[in-house]
């Protein structure tokens, strides 16, 4: 079957005084609209974006493009809860990209690189991309994860899945800063936006 996506963007922003993260620029385009774009390029369907606060603001900087939205009524239980809302959007037998809008700066070539060794791996079901051995945003889910993640509670965070996973998480060696670029902060933002445009703008 293929692959879906889902962005999260269900956040409050409150260390950028409320500003959406979703619409930090990139550029000529917004974080959210370039991860929808590089999602929808790279064949991802369905995309999936998963708003809280900031739905308006949301759903109108995706106006035209073909992405559903899903408004997480629980966001502020914890990011979890807007995971599980976009899991349940999401057709039960597809692999699903989960990409937060606070790691806008990811290559698309990244992305590719994790749908690649997923192909090739018969036995991981949670893929994470590394960058000089930090483990970084977006990850790849084969279905069988899907129960696990609905099952937590929302306020516990899908990293404490991992150990009972073993080795099927795999963790992708990538090139890539800006799989570990977490824009969680103005200064944040900004040095990772400087560094991606002296990269070049992958």
């Amino acid at each position: 079957m293929g692959t879906s996506a889902i962005i999260l963007s269900g956040g409050a922003s409150q260390r950028f005084g409320g500003f959406p993260k979703a619409l930090l620029s990139l550029g000529e385009r917004t974080a959210i609209r370039r991860i929808a774009e590089v999602c929808l390029d790279g064949g991802f369907d369905p995309v999936v974006a998963v708003t809280g606060t900031h739905h308006l603001q949301v759903a109108h900087e995706l106006h035209g493009l073909p992405v559903d939205l899903v408004e997480s009524e629980e966001w502020f239980e914890g990011r979890t809860a807007s995971v599980q809302a976009g899991v349940r959007a999401i057709p039960e037998d597809q692999d699903i990209l989960l990409w937060p809008v606070d790691h806008p700066f990811v290559s698309a070539k990244t992305v590719e690189t994790l749908r690649a060794v997923r192909d090739a791996d018969a036995i991981g079901v949670w893929f994470i991309p590394a960058f000089h051995g930090k483990g970084g945003h977006p990850v790849l889910w084969r279905p069988s994860v899907r129960s696990d993640i609905l099952e937590l509670r929302p306020d516990v965070p899908l990293r404490s899945l991992l150990p009972e996973l073993g080795p099927q998480v795999r963790r992708v060696t990538v090139e890539d800063s800006g799989v570990v670029a977490n824009v969680d902060t103005p200064e944040a933002y900004q040095a990772a936006y400087d560094e991606w445009r002296r990269l070049g703008e992958r």
